[in-house]
């Protein structure tokens, strides 16, 4: 509790500092198109969570993301290289403002598709914020009938819902907040409800034309009392090269999905158990 207080805290800060900041002297060349403001963030993801940038239409996205084991243990796993998830994502742009996604993640054997959409965009003297949807399902194949005599197809399943609301206060810091519901219809914790619910903060500070350094956390409002998973806590760097973005970055979640990373994150940052991982975004 005490980490989502300060998180909150700090997020509340930069958001209201932000809005004293002349926003005229601050705006580059990718701030405002027709007075919409654009590019809040580069990255499909901020780290963990979506950002609600979308896919161009008719265009493909490759999302490569690596996610290493902990790096608590040193040499003995080589600082995690030996017990690393890989998670494929492509996503496409039916329009500017729908886009659908499938992945494979080898974190649980993990299937999942994905649609994405803006309902409302930023714009100067209109409206503040830019509001988009995201929902997804996933089918967890890693379940055994062998464990799980009593297993049905319908325990694989897993839902998300979130509504993803930024705001671009600058032409340098980006703001966001993710209410969010997931469901599984499995849990591991079997003192945990089935339907659960987290609100997410994220933001972007760019430090350079192409650097940035991006921050997410994930509040959980209902884990059950003495769960060994923790609050998602991540922090990156993005870095803009040519016809994709390269993020690194590290977080205390292993999952990359938003059932895992919000539901199941085992890693404590004041312990050292946190985990190193990259996206490799392309553009098709």
């Amino acid at each position: 509790m005490k980490y989502s207080l300060l998180f909150l805290s700090l997020f509340l800060y930069l958001f209201l500092r932000a809005q004293e900041d002349d926003l005229l002297s601050e705006i580059d060349t990718d701030s405002v198109i027709n007075n919409y403001a654009s590019a809040a963030f580069k990255g499909l993801k901020i780290v963990n969570f979506e950002s609600t940038k979308l896919v161009a239409k008719k265009e493909m996205t490759l999302i490569v993301s690596h996610r290493f084991g902990s790096i608590e243990n040193g040499f003995d796993s080589f600082f995690g290289l030996d017990d690393a998830v890989t998670r494929l994502n492509f996503v496409y742009g039916i329009t500017d403002a729908i886009n659908i996604g499938v992945s494979r993640s080898s974190f649980q054997k993990i299937y999942e598709a994905s649609a994405k959409f803006r309902l409302v965009r930023q714009r100067e003297n209109v409206f503040p914020f830019t509001i988009v949807a995201f929902n997804s399902i996933l089918i967890n194949t890693s379940f055994e009938k062998e464990n799980l005599p009593k297993l049905e197809f319908r325990d694989r399943l897993g839902y998300t819902v979130q509504l993803l609301i930024s705001k671009k206060v600058s032409s340098k810091l980006s703001l966001e907040l993710a209410p969010t519901f997931f469901h599984d219809n499995f849990v591991a914790y079997n003192k945990q409800h089935n339907s659960q619910y987290a609100l997410g903060f994220g933001g972007r500070q760019k430090l350079g034309k192409r650097w940035s350094i991006n921050v997410d956390y994930g509040w959980h409002l209902n884990r059950a009392e003495n769960s060994p998973f923790k609050n998602p806590l991540s922090i990156g760097f993005d870095l803009e090269t040519g016809g994709h973005v390269f993020q690194m970055h590290f977080s205390n979640a292993q999952a990359m999905n938003t059932n895992g990373f919000l539901g199941q994150a085992t890693g404590d940052w004041s312990d050292g158990n946190i985990y190193f991982g990259f996206n490799l975004s392309r553009v098709f």
